[in-house]
């Protein structure tokens, strides 16, 4: 009903005309003083034969938006073919400005892809470059026990950990990407994120409190594994005292605990945004705010979620649950 209504609205002057023509014979039929009825009756029938046509062309208009209305969510020559199908004489300059519009953006998406397909291989063969001298940096490095190794070796987990951070960022921005569902043991991912980050503890001195839980999920171990490692490096670094809590909560909630300088209130809203680094992180000059944000995108193809409470100066609580329920 909306659609008829703009439809005569858009028309009316159709409407007006009828009227106009309809004044004009009976006004001639009045000056020759021929009887009204003979214009009144055939003008009563073609205002009626105007309103049918009238409700011809506003079914016909309506059926043609239906059809635009599906091509908004259609892509490329798949739009062009339906509005070609669809396309009569008065359409065929719109259908060549669609023509080229439409080659335009498949040209641009075809060179944006190949752009993003020779940067993603560029950053794939640096990550296993680079990985080379790191782990010969790791050999060297192990075969020494001193204080300044262990600082050494940490900042070398720090690079890996970054290393591996960009190539994630450019996966989580493709279409395509490895998942593989199946039943993983918290216990073993989280002892192994802890051996990896021991040095950490050790150099700052942190203590660190946690029971394992037997407790296990549906999610993939690898990238599961890299949201939780990236929590915990961001527990050591804006922790100076105290301890590192790991518990698992019911129904099934990680939940990572620190008592660390804590978020600002004004930073919390955005600390999953891309590129925000907060208060805590301009002043440490070495967040990139790519951390949570990272976190965020993988948790939601893992079907996961994640919630952050803290308060300044009093610690930061992280939880995941991972009950699976809507993967992306």
């Amino acid at each position: 009903m909306r659609f008829a209504v703009q439809y005569i609205r858009e028309h009316i002057g159709i409407l007006f005309m009828q009227l106009l023509f309809a004044g004009i014979f009976a006004a001639a039929f009045l000056l020759y003083h021929l009887p009204v009825a003979a214009v009144l009756y055939p003008a009563f029938l073609c205002f009626c034969a105007g309103c049918l046509y009238m409700a011809y062309c506003i079914c016909k208009a309506y059926k043609r938006h239906q059809v635009l209305m599906r091509m908004q969510s259609m892509r490329g020559y798949t739009m062009k073919e339906q509005f070609f199908c669809r396309a009569d004489s008065r359409d065929q300059d719109y259908y060549k400005i669609i023509l080229k519009l439409c080659d335009e953006m498949q040209s641009i998406e075809d060179q944006r892809a190949g752009n993003y397909r020779e940067m993603m291989d560029y950053f794939t063969v640096w990550v296993h470059q680079i990985k080379t001298p790191i782990a010969s940096m790791r050999l060297h490095l192990a075969a020494v026990d001193s204080d300044l190794s262990r600082r050494l070796m940490s900042d070398l987990l720090h690079i890996e950990h970054y290393v591996e951070m960009v190539l994630t960022y450019f996966k989580t921005g493709s279409d395509v990407s490895d998942y593989v569902f199946h039943v993983v043991s918290l216990d073993e991912i989280l002892k192994e994120n802890i051996r990896r980050l021991r040095g950490d503890f050790i150099i700052k001195k942190l203590g660190l409190i946690y029971e394992p839980s037997g407790e296990t999920a549906v999610s993939d171990g690898k990238w599961l594994s890299f949201v939780i490692e990236q929590i915990l490096s961001n527990a050591l670094k804006y922790t100076n005292e105290g301890n590192i809590t790991i518990t698992v909560e019911s129904p099934k909630t990680l939940c990572i605990a620190d008592t660390g300088i804590g978020i600002a209130p004004q930073d919390l809203p955005r600390i999953f945004e891309k590129g925000y680094t907060g208060a805590n992180g301009r002043a440490d000059q070495r967040a990139s705010g790519l951390g949570l944000y990272l976190c965020r995108q993988i948790l939601n193809r893992l079907g996961h979620e994640i919630s952050i409470l803290s308060e300044a100066e009093s610690g930061t609580i992280v939880r995941i649950d991972l009950n699976r329920s809507n993967v992306t």
